[in-house]
């Protein structure tokens, strides 16, 4: 029996309406459920402009067990455009919650992406804080071959899949590699999430976090991000331009 899943379209992508807590226990759900294996994704307003501008990328994310919205510019959109959605799901929040999971359960956890070496160092800080965490094993995203890594994970038993690719990479190889992978029940698109576990990348404190202004953190951390956080309003300037079109 399928948990009740309410879904908000915001510009196209059709969003978990759930809030961090309900957005575990689903995940929990399908890892206990026989016969069924999914992947979750994480759009912020960064990807929900580049969908708009590659349309194609859309069933990418709208086929994904799980779609959380991962950016206080979605949870904006939506209240502009009067779909409210229940609350941000930040994508390594969802990760962390699973990951608690996971030690309490013993389900088997497979870390993919980042530079050499860092999803290595985020699986040891990850063990360190959440102690009984399997992790199975560990894999750079710096690979040109699918197939090698493809077995690597297969050989491991791994149930839970971190894939930290960068989007759209990492929802393509999870679409595309869904079915090869044989013990692995639930993929997670994470983007830069091994940098923060492995701390090479500081997360904004709570009162940036809660205040809506991570995105302000991160520029302010990360210049080089600026252009990137430009897409933001022209992402805000769609919503309204749709909001005006609907009246």
């Amino acid at each position: 029996m399928a948990l009740e899943q309410e879904k908000v379209d915001i510009m196209g992508v059709s969003f978990d309406n759930v809030t961090l807590e309900e957005a575990v226990q689903r995940a929990v759900f399908l890892l206990d459920t026989p016969g069924e294996k999914g992947y979750v994704v994480t759009p912020n307003s960064e990807i929900l402009y580049m969908c708009r501008k590659q349309p194609e990328l859309f069933p990418l994310f709208n086929r994904a067990a799980l779609v959380l919205p991962d950016g206080i510019g979605v949870i904006y959109a939506g209240k502009i455009l009067k779909h409210p959605l229940k609350e941000k799901v930040a994508g390594i929040d969802f990760a962390a919650g699973l990951v608690e999971q996971a030690t309490a359960r013993g389900d088997a956890l497979f870390l993919l992406g980042a530079k050499p070496g860092v999803a290595a160092l985020a699986g040891e800080k990850l063990q360190g804080k959440y102690p009984g965490l399997q992790i199975v094993g560990v894999h750079d995203g710096y690979f040109q071959e699918d197939e090698p890594v493809v077995e690597e994970i297969n050989q491991s038993g791994a149930t839970i899949l971190f894939v930290c690719l960068g989007a759209p990479k990492q929802e393509q190889w999870m679409k595309n590699h869904m079915d090869q992978l044989t013990h692995v029940k639930l993929m997670v698109g994470l983007g830069g999430s091994l940098d923060v576990f492995a701390g090479h990348v500081k997360r904004a404190p709570d009162f940036w976090v809660k205040s809506g202004l991570e995105w302000l953190y991160r520029l302010l951390q990360e210049p080089k991000r600026f252009g990137r956080m430009c897409k933001l309003p022209l992402f805000l300037f769609d919503v309204l331009h749709m909001r005006i079109r609907r009246k």
